[in-house]
């Protein structure tokens, strides 16, 4: 079953466009939503889409800068472009970009479904990647992990570019690090930056400041991870552990 990314900063709009497709009938499911470019970025290697509808205007990272950065990480990934009317002739304008289609809000059903027979048809001919030959160490996966521990203040770290480092493609790593830690990629490197982020917190340092700080540029994603982690907001975690 294909998998499906939903890319919108409006609730409604992701919980419209999910609601009013039957995705079964393309082969296809929702396997992931972000409500934002920042936040897709983060959650994309554990969700691995196929297809990605993706809002032009979104705070942090935008829908065209999100496509330049997924679309070098999953070159095969096909985008669609959400875009308002009166912003629908600056979408056209990034031509050069990798997108499948642009489509204007408030979406047309009819138009949104034969997008998904289009894109079914395509991805129904596509073969995917063989597995690599050489298969990852238990040792392998330890040196993977201090180099999260090393780098998780990277905001470009993911687990593609971590893949590529040690010669491994991004789907076989993700699979044999869930395997071998009982964490995905993307929980264990959530977890490296949320323990810093209790130290930064802890030392009093602003939220804007710590999201930064541990590699999430995004405030509003880095608040919901650590509320996530510690059950507790950012400011509340903060009094409580200064008093």
């Amino acid at each position: 079953m294909y998998r499906v990314m939903l890319i919108d900063d409006e609730q409604s709009a992701r919980s419209l466009l999910k609601a009013s497709i039957n995705w079964e009938r393309y082969d296809m499911e929702v396997a992931g939503e972000a409500a934002s470019g920042i936040e897709a970025i983060n959650i994309i290697d554990e969700i691995v889409p196929d297809i990605a509808f993706v809002d032009i205007s979104m705070p942090f990272m935008n829908g065209i800068e999100f496509t330049e950065v997924a679309t070098k990480r999953y070159p095969g990934l096909k985008i669609i472009i959400m875009t308002a009317f009166d912003e629908f002739e600056y979408a056209r304008q990034c031509i050069r970009l990798p997108v499948f289609d642009y489509m204007l809000k408030p979406f047309v059903r009819s138009e949104v479904e034969e997008n998904l027979k289009k894109l079914k048809d395509i991805l129904d001919s596509t073969v995917k990647d063989a597995e690599p030959a050489v298969e990852i160490e238990p040792s392998s996966i330890g040196q993977i992990k201090r180099y999260i521990e090393d780098n998780y203040t990277d905001s470009k770290l993911n687990l593609t570019s971590v893949a590529q480092i040690f010669g491994f493609s991004a789907s076989y790593l993700s699979r044999k690090f869930k395997q071998d830690t009982g964490k995905n990629f993307v929980e264990y490197l959530t977890e490296c930056r949320m323990k810093r982020a209790m130290e930064l917190a802890a030392g009093n340092m602003k939220m804007f400041s710590a999201s930064n700080e541990v590699g999430i540029p995004d405030p509003n994603y880095f608040g919901r991870c650590f509320k996530k982690y510690t059950g507790q907001s950012y400011s509340d975690y903060a009094s409580s552990v200064s008093k």
